[in-house]
Parts: C-alpha cells; structure tokens; sequence
C-alpha cells in the first residue's frame, strides 16, 4: 500500500513539472532572456510571492504592454505574446513551479 502512495505522490510531481516543461519552456528557449532573468525582472517589480504569482497569472491570461515586466525594446522585437492556453488549474501549477524552481529566497540558509 505505502508503495502505491509513493507511485502515485510520484506521478503527480512528474506531470506537476511536466506542464512547466511543456507549455513553457519551449516558447521561452530561443528569447535571448532566460526564465530566470524574466522571474528576476517581475520579483523587483512585485516584490512578493503572491504580488508575482498574482500579476503572471494575469498576464498570462490577458497579457499586454502595461503588465509585462519586459522592456519596451524586448516587447518591440519579440511582441506580445498570445494568451495563455492553460486552464487555471494547470496556470497555477506552471506558475507554482516556476516560483519554486527560480525563487532564490528559499535557497538561502
């Protein structure tokens, strides 16, 4: 039984990470800023895990010039990007691993 628990516990973080792996790193591999440069530029700006994890959801469903932490120089070359796919159940685990993933705070000891 405690091996079924722990197959299943596994599987769930496995798809957990692979909705990240899937629908955002691919649209994110040939920008010449990173992942991490991009959680960087919206923690400055938020400052807070819920101000950060807030506002990406809603660009992401609704993204635009006023709400994207990028520079007008990235959003002129690369543009804005189209709204997000994800249903908000699948949204919140992609942003939950990506606070997890680039969150340098938790990191430190």
């Amino acid at each position: 039984m405690a091996k079924l628990i722990l197959i299943i516990l596994l599987s769930i973080t496995i798809n957990a990470t692979d909705i990240f792996e899937q629908k955002c790193i691919p649209c994110h591999k040939d920008l010449p800023t990173s992942l991490q440069q991009m959680f960087m530029q919206y923690l400055k700006l938020y400052s807070s895990e819920k101000n950060v994890k807030y506002i990406l959801k809603y660009y992401l469903k609704h993204p635009s010039k006023k709400t994207s932490a990028m520079s007008d120089l990235f959003l002129e070359v690369y543009g804005i990007k189209e709204p997000t796919k994800l249903s908000d159940k699948e949204l919140q685990k992609a942003i939950d691993i990506y606070w997890d993933l680039y969150n340098v705070r938790n990191k430190l000891k």
